[in-house]
């Protein structure tokens, strides 16, 4: 895997069609999505590489639902004991207890999907240790506060990290051959839009998605710029 460090103490994990993201800290490590099915192996290779044992994974943090985040979850909770944790509105859909609700495509969102998504495997349930909503602050090592992105899932989250001058957009924001852009697949496109807009207020020299390259410097310039090339 081609582990790339994004900002001090966080590096980026390509997990096929989705990216996760390891931050280590002296509290320990923190592990911000799962990437699909299967990504379990791919994940500890990576602490490997980075001198962190499986036990010093504290947490998992899932910025939303979707199989390609959440797939392989219940697999890295289960060898490192990490704790989970899910935005609120999500949680129910992390555990199994319901079905999530499917996304909204446009008609450029259709054909995308089709090719992105083929060989895409349902998610495990996994069980979730704390159910986090809007202002919540994780303890990473530096204090990361919880940000509410309803629209691409009910219960989307976002990591605002300031002293580190860092965002964790999850699918609420995207990166398409170059450009900032609304991230596709959506289960309500205005409130996604919505959600990308407070998100582009904040003040971030680093922004990573869930999906496409991390802008690493004057971030802020760059979300604000955003367009929306599905709709």
């Amino acid at each position: 895997m081609d582990l790339t460090e994004v900002a001090p103490g966080l590096h980026l994990l390509p997990l096929g069609i989705s990216n996760a993201y390891l931050w280590r800290s002296t509290m320990g490590a923190t592990l911000i999505d799962t990437g699909p099915p299967g990504s379990g192996p791919a994940i500890r290779g990576a602490l490997q590489h980075l001198g962190v044992p499986p036990e010093e994974l504290r947490q998992i943090v899932l910025t939303h639902f979707h199989d390609d985040h959440a797939g392989s979850a219940a697999e890295v909770a289960g060898w490192s004991g990490a704790q989970v944790i899910v935005g609120a509105g999500d949680a129910a859909f992390v555990r199994g207890e319901r079905s999530g609700p499917p996304p909204t495509f446009t008609p450029a969102e259709e054909q995308l999907h089709a090719v992105v998504a083929a060989d895409l495997q349902p998610a495990p349930a996994c069980g979730v240790d704390r159910e986090v909503t809007d202002q919540d602050v994780l303890d990473l090592g530096d204090d990361a506060i919880v940000l509410s992105v309803p629209g691409h899932t009910p219960g989307s989250i976002a990591l605002h990290v300031p002293a580190a001058g860092l965002l964790i957009t999850g699918d609420t924001i995207a990166e398409h051959q170059g450009q900032v852009v609304l991230g596709p697949f959506n289960i309500d496109r205005d409130a996604a839009w919505q959600s990308l807009q407070q998100l582009a207020e904040l003040d971030v020299e680093v922004a990573c998605f869930g999906h496409g390259e991390p802008v690493i410097g004057s971030a802020s310039s760059a979300l604000r710029r955003a367009i929306d090339p599905f709709g």
